[in-house]
């Protein structure tokens, strides 16, 4: 057989292009690089991009009068105007506001901390000073901070160093005058008289400050990470199982060939529709998602993951998946293979950094505070946390999080919907069906 009876490769030249190595070369590298931008911006200087960190200072303080002074005062307001004054409020969101105003932020998430002045606290302040001098038993005045383990871990640690760097100042601040206060008073009602060193080393430190933590969550929450890890796993399943499912309906459908190991297997082409076939992939989506839900349930409770609304967290869990996999499904749809890219970046690589689930969004570059308010795994995030964590309040981000996620569900119907159909609608039919070879290209090829 001469050579002439071999038909060319017509890959060959495809091979030897240069855009056949670029290509996977160029994309991998742009996806990681982006993977790896996104997610380190978001969380590498929390402390430069924190901004509107909402906070709350609650003075209960109702003043006394204090040794050496003829009117009573208010140290409660004192420290409270010191710590306003003492803070960025571009950073910090401070608010005043009372102590039933401040439980009600704490319960729905709305706000991350709250530094609590007690009623007594001049009274006990007036008392120390007093009790530097005079034998007896002494308490020192009380100030409480209080953080909110259900908003992350990230955010508690966040409040505890905003705390702790307000307590120094005040402690300084309040010590210096007490010393100052009684060392004046002691010179002129008893010259003789020296201040104890104890009496001093109290006397210069002499607020008691108490980090509380707000409503702790129980033991198998991971410390407030189990309402993220169970978001991821929504979108996981969303994302993932419609990949799964497309490739699966595809190749049973014969519009992709199937390989089992060696096995190369090409079923005949089903004559359907893109819009039915899409169609078809949504029903399988819903039917999983409801199973899939039931089954992340199972499992978490099982490894003592604690759900207290275990049927509404079945219910949303479907939604999300829902939402996810059919809004994934739609996105293979109208742009085929780069569908998956797209799903990847609008999931994942965006999804994940935004998210607010470990770093706060207050804590995060305006870049992700712009994502998070349309990226599907923040608004399942805080919806799942609401359920999880604060009892599948409305407030605390379930409204927000359900209406955010029909909304999503909503675009991916409709864009999968209209843009299969209007490919039907032009004839761009799927088939992997190759054109016949021309009369002139076979007889060039015979002998």
């Amino acid at each position: 057989m001469s050579s002439t009876d071999i038909a060319p490769d017509p890959h060959r030249g495809t091979l030897r292009g240069p855009r056949f190595w670029l290509a996977p070369l160029v994309v991998v590298a742009a996806v990681m690089s982006a993977l790896a931008y996104f997610y380190l911006a978001s969380m590498v200087n929390p402390t430069e991009n924190l901004r509107d960190f909402p906070m709350a200072i609650v003075n209960q303080d109702i003043g006394d009068v204090m040794p050496g002074d003829d009117e009573p005062r208010n140290l409660g307001t004192e420290i409270t105007a010191a710590i306003l004054d003492g803070i960025d409020p571009a950073q910090i969101d401070m608010q005043e506001m009372g102590i039933s105003a401040a439980n009600s932020g704490l319960d729905n998430g709305s706000l991350y901390g709250a530094i609590v002045i007690p009623s007594d606290f001049t009274k006990r302040t007036s008392i120390l000073a007093q009790g530097s001098v005079v034998p007896g038993d002494i308490e020192k005045p009380i100030i409480t901070v209080y953080s909110n383990p259900r908003t992350g871990t990230f955010s508690t640690g966040i409040v505890d160093v905003i705390g702790d760097t307000a307590m120094t100042e005040v402690n300084n601040t309040v010590g210096e005058q007490l010393t100052a206060q009684v060392t004046n008073t002691l010179a002129e009602t008893a010259p003789d008289l020296q201040l104890p060193g104890g009496s001093l080393l109290t006397l210069e430190e002499p607020i008691n400050v108490l980090n509380v933590e707000h409503k702790p969550l129980p033991d198998g929450t991971g410390a407030g990470l189990s309402a993220f890890y169970f978001t991821l796993l929504l979108i996981l399943a969303g994302f993932t199982g419609a990949t799964i499912v497309n490739t699966l309906v595809d190749t049973a459908l014969g519009f992709i060939p199937t390989e089992y190991g060696p096995l190369y297997i090409n079923r005949e082409t089903t004559r359907m529709s893109r819009l039915t076939v899409l169609f078809i992939k949504w029903g399988i989506i819903i039917v999983l998602s409801l199973i899939v839900s039931a089954l992340y349930l199972w499992i978490g409770t099982a490894l003592g993951m604690p759900v207290p609304r275990a049927l509404l967290m079945w219910e949303y869990g479907a939604l999300a998946i829902t939402a996810v996999g059919v809004t994934s499904v739609s996105m293979m749809s109208v742009f085929g293979s780069a569908g998956l890219l797209v799903n990847l970046f609008i999931f994942i690589v965006l999804g994940l950094p935004s998210s607010g689930g470990t770093v706060p969004i207050e804590a995060m570059p305006k870049m992700f505070e712009w994502l998070s308010t349309f990226e599907p795994m923040h608004q399942i995030y805080i919806a799942t946390r609401a359920i999880l964590y604060f009892d599948g309040h409305g407030a605390a981000g379930l409204t927000h999080g359900v209406a955010m996620t029909f909304v999503g569900l909503a675009v991916g119907v409709l864009l999968g919907a209209i843009v299969t159909w209007l490919y039907d609608r032009r004839g761009f039919h799927r088939s992997t069906e190759l054109p016949a070879v021309s009369e002139s290209r076979e007889s060039a090829t015979r002998p």
